[in-house]
């Protein structure tokens, strides 16, 4: 699976320049757009083939690939396929060719962008901002989305620490907030006593399922009095489960 390294507002690994990967056999290419990237900002990684590619991608981590279509070995439509597989990382693609087909074909295989070569290195520069900024706005949708977890109608907002229960706020002590968190990030699934021991106390915890149990009554009849029409029920034998 190709994973990313923690990308920031400014579209940078941990605060890092972002990192570009550039994929063309022509080395005059590459050596241009190095120097444009690399005046602008950019790391800049570069591979003259397919197969090396996709390995830099998978273990690189880069921010953005410039992909040429033509190239020795596996095509730049192939690394387009397989990436897309496997991660959301923006890819546009450089083609000699001006034809609509390619341009089709590489849109189809999920690339953000196609620029026809000869491309003018200022259009390039244009093109990878553009990109960059998309990605980092879906980025940090998907943050906000994770960060506001809802059922029925309870709603808990990470980033604020604050639970509210039908419009009303409902104040939560430490653990039974991370509680709640665990029954709203797994809706109707069936957590053990083990599993929430874990997750809300920690691996090294020394007591027993019991305090589940307690924390658990504690939580049920706090969402009840708050008039919630989802609550936490009893699973025999297993443990507890969030449902309406």
């Amino acid at each position: 699976m190709l994973t990313r390294g923690k990308v920031d507002d400014s579209g940078s690994h941990h605060g890092q320049k972002p990192r570009i990967l550039v994929v063309d056999d022509e080395r005059a290419i590459v050596e241009s757009l190095r120097y444009a990237l690399e005046q602008e900002g950019y790391d800049v990684l570069e591979a003259g083939e397919g197969g090396e590619a996709l390995d830099l991608a998978r273990h690189a981590a880069p921010d953005l690939i410039l992909l040429d279509i033509m190239l020795p070995g596996m095509s730049g439509f192939e690394v387009c396929r397989v990436l897309r597989q496997e991660s959301a990382i923006p890819i546009l693609m450089l083609t000699a060719r001006g034809d609509e087909p390619d341009r089709v074909v590489g849109l189809d295989l999920g690339a953000d962008d196609y620029i026809t070569k000869p491309f003018s290195l200022r259009e390039v520069l244009a093109r990878v901002r553009a990109a960059l900024r998309r990605a980092q706005t879906a980025a940090r949708g998907a943050r906000e989305q994770e960060e506001v977890l809802q059922v029925g109608e309870i709603t808990m907002d990470l980033a604020r620490h604050e639970v509210v229960v039908r419009e009303e706020p409902m104040a939560l002590p430490p653990r039974q907030f991370d509680l709640l968190r665990a029954f709203l990030a797994n809706p109707g699934r069936v957590l053990t006593r083990a599993a929430l021991l874990q997750h809300v106390w920690g691996y090294d915890f020394t007591g027993d399922d019991r305090t589940v149990d307690v924390h658990v009554r504690w939580l049920r009849q706090k969402l009840h009095e708050a008039g919630s029409a989802t609550t936490i029920e009893t699973v025999r034998g297993v443990g507890y489960k969030l449902g309406a």
